[in-house]
């Protein structure tokens, strides 16, 4: 028989389970402030995305007032990361990382690669509005690097997919098929490589993304989503 003894101690851990998550979910719809903002280093960032990323992954996202938090950024932002992703459906940011409205800014190119427009956008996030974090985040059976394996022809596609060059040299010693997207290793190869490249771009090709990050208020780091999985796995 259940007893009374075991029927309060149930009770007490779903009671401290439920205040758990109420502290999670209250922290995690908070509106970031300047203050709160500044508060939160380069590493906290990154940790939170993790978390969120964790909670996704569970299907323990957190359920907020998005109605609020539309007016409560509706006279200014202070987003703690900044995330340079691809403009696949299957991999929107705010979802993938269970972040809300005023939490991160999201600069989305097919391929997530960088360019001059893109890096000012990053200068602005981080300088100017004070983004502790960005991630380069590529992704899984990614159509932009396909396109780039095969060396695919069509309009301005062809000159923008100049841009993964780096990217396939880099990846010279991966056997099998070298011009076809056939061949799941070498697109998931050139995938990490163009995102940790991008990454390294972006601290060489930027004075100002440079400096923030030796001056420990920045962290760029490269990451990997896995469509079939969710999972984000950074570099």
């Amino acid at each position: 028989m259940f007893s009374r003894r075991a029927f309060f101690t149930s009770a007490a851990a779903v009671t401290v389970a439920a205040a758990a998550d109420h502290a999670v979910a209250q922290e995690a719809c908070a509106v970031f402030t300047k203050e709160r903002q500044g508060a939160v280093t380069p590493d906290a960032a990154l940790t939170r995305l993790m978390e969120g990323n964790a909670r996704f992954l569970a299907g323990t996202t957190v359920n907020c007032n998005l109605a609020k938090q539309v007016k409560e950024t509706s006279h200014g932002q202070a987003p703690f990361a900044t995330i340079l992703g691809c403009i696949d459906s299957r991999v929107p940011p705010e979802l993938v990382f269970d972040q809300r409205i005023g939490d991160i800014f999201a600069a989305r190119i097919a391929g997530n690669f960088a360019n001059d427009d893109i890096i000012g956008s990053l200068e602005f996030a981080t300088a100017v509005a004070g983004s502790k974090l960005i991630v380069v985040l590529g992704h899984s059976s990614c159509g932009a690097i396909k396109g780039a394996v095969d060396n695919a022809k069509l309009g301005k596609l062809t000159a923008m997919l100049e841009r993964f060059k780096p990217a396939l040299e880099a990846t010279k010693s991966i056997p099998g098929k070298r011009d076809s997207h056939d061949n799941p290793s070498l697109v998931q190869a050139v995938a990490d490589a163009n995102a940790k490249l991008t990454a390294k771009q972006l601290y060489d090709s930027s004075d100002v993304l440079k400096g923030l990050v030796d001056k420990n208020q920045l962290k760029i780091v490269a990451a990997m989503h896995n469509l079939e999985t969710g999972k984000v796995a950074f570099f």
